[in-house]
């Protein structure tokens, strides 16, 4: 059996007074050895690849784009796009000259686009000129709007980027804004997460301790581009350490994922346990991933099964790790440690983790308490985006307070520091790794004349972890039927990205509620 070895020994943060991730990540490596910074393909058979010079070229340059169109430092920046070259560069060329980029996923509707726009109070959207005239009513504010390709009204960036010349970078502190992204809560609409630029700096460390990467190092991590999870294992973390991103745009085939590890030299591959449970149904032995060294996953407890079967096809233990985007990772598997299946982890270097009672005291061995994590800390969220309350206000971050962060996580600790999953404090549901807010869902099935009343929950399931549930109260004269059921699910991917749609849909007569008439989600988790 592995020793369990000190995480913490000799850790240092070592964050920079002032820190540019164009500059001081891309620039570095483009001047020191200028390795591949990515691999691209397409399920059309398209590909491309990226030294770090390329980035760094390309970066600046759209960079200068974003200054021609009246973007400067502590702008936001929505950058609207799938898995192609493109998003790191709008990326890294917004951080160039310090503005603030919002990765989102394409399956956004336009109604979510403009919640995002509005709330943030975005200067510029960023989008493939295919995906433009979804969102076009995004925002009737005056905003710059960039494709990528040509689209009426919008800025070509393909066409101006080679006209223009590089932008020079602006001087960015560890505590300057740097990127946000959204996450769903429990309560109401997505919350803007503003990391600074000491947080971005911090994404190495995940990148080092627990993807064990460097150059040299091929990682695929297939993550979509909207989540903190790409910043772990796709762009922050990946290319601090010099490595190189695989990058595939495409429909999940999980004999595809093997192929394609095969194919590209991947040598660490990060995937959520939804996708393994697929993966290891394919016969592994027959794809040739002798160059594949490390296994790891976030976001889901690991099915002890799929990660066994995984082992016993390919000799790799699965490496689970846990983090949220309001602390990026905080709980680690790293190399020397024993692998224990299930487990989130140990707490990362320089991260003290614990398990809480509703008083905030620390709780013992096997108790089951909300995870927190002490503050200060480097990684921490500078805070949730706050949205401009009036004219004369640009609005601005609201900073966690108190001695910890509660991440709204149930755990319990063994006597070793391995923290063990127990599900939510809060209703957010957590399917396949993706975090879906129950209002969000509720707010939309609303929206439909069929429904009087309805509430969502998270329910077991097998595969995903959770799928969202709904429970609804019909308006007199609806029948409560399977073509109701379907026609309702078409109306919430509508409403909502496509991924939040409910998969069960329960009709009741009435809803369990409080004193007040508020609904009580927990109360129908136990009736359901």
């Amino acid at each position: 059996m592995n020793q369990v070895v000190d995480l913490t020994a000799g850790f240092e943060w070592n964050v920079p007074d002032r820190f540019n991730f164009s500059t001081d990540v891309v620039g570095h490596w483009a001047a020191n050895g200028d390795p591949l910074c990515l691999i691209w393909r397409n399920e059309a058979g398209e590909h491309r690849s990226f030294r770090y010079s390329d980035m760094a070229d390309r970066a600046a340059r759209f960079g200068a784009v974003l200054r021609e169109n009246g973007i400067r430092k502590g702008d936001r920046v929505l950058v609207v796009m799938p898995r192609i070259p493109e998003w790191q560069i709008a990326m890294v060329g917004a951080m160039h000259i310090g503005a603030v980029p919002i990765p989102s996923i394409e399956m956004l509707t336009d109604r979510e686009v403009a919640y995002r726009v509005d709330h943030s109070g975005a200067r510029a959207i960023v989008a493939r000129a295919e995906h433009a005239p979804m969102i076009e009513s995004a925002s009737t504010q005056s905003i710059a709007r960039i494709s990528v390709g040509p689209c009426a009204g919008w800025s070509n960036m393909l066409e101006t980027m080679p006209e223009i010349e590089p932008a020079e970078p602006a001087e960015v502190t560890a505590e300057d804004p740097a990127v946000m992204y959204y996450t769903s809560g429990s309560t109401g609409y997505p919350k803007g997460v503003v990391h600074s630029a000491r947080g971005v700096f911090t994404w190495r460390y995940s990148a080092k301790y627990w993807l064990d990467i460097g150059p040299g190092d091929t990682i695929w991590c297939t993550a979509d581009t909207g989540w903190s999870k790409a910043g772990t294992s796709i762009l922050f973390g990946p290319w601090s350490q010099g490595a190189t991103s695989f990058f595939y745009d495409g429909a999940f085939d999980p004999g595809a994922r093997l192929r394609m590890i095969a194919e590209n030299g991947v040598t660490v591959y990060c995937a959520p346990g939804t996708e393994l449970y697929r993966v290891v149904q394919q016969d592994i032995t027959s794809y040739d991933l002798r160059k594949l060294r490390r296994t790891v996953s976030s976001g889901e407890a690991m099915n002890p099964a799929v990660a066994e079967a995984w082992r016993a096809a390919t000799g790799l233990q699965v490496h689970e790790a846990y983090g949220q985007t309001e602390t990026l990772m905080t709980a680690l598997t790293i190399p020397g440690m024993e692998v224990r299946l299930g487990s989130m982890g140990r707490p990362a270097p320089g991260c003290n983790l614990a398990v809480i009672d509703e008083q905030g005291r620390e709780m013992g061995p096997g108790e089951v308490g909300q995870v927190a994590l002490k503050l200060p800390n480097p990684q921490m969220m500078l805070g949730y985006w706050r949205p401009a309350a009036g004219r004369g206000d640009s609005g601005g971050v609201v900073a966690p307070d108190g001695d910890w962060f509660h991440t709204g996580d149930l755990a319990r600790r063994d006597d070793d520091g391995y923290f063990w999953y127990q599900g939510r404090s809060d209703d957010v549901i957590n399917s396949a790794g993706y975090r879906i807010g129950p209002t969000e869902v509720e707010n939309a099935l609303m929206e439909h004349p069929a429904i009087q009343e309805c509430a969502v929950i998270g329910w077991p399931h097998p595969e995903r972890g959770e799928v969202v549930k709904a429970c609804i109260v019909l308006k007199s004269g609806y029948i409560a039927d399977d073509s109701l059921t379907t026609e309702l699910q078409a109306h919430v991917k509508t409403a909502a990205a496509p991924y939040k749609y409910p998969r069960l849909i329960e009709y009741r007569d009435t809803l369990p509620k409080g004193p007040t008439g508020k609904i009580l989600r927990r109360a129908l988790r136990k009736q359901s």
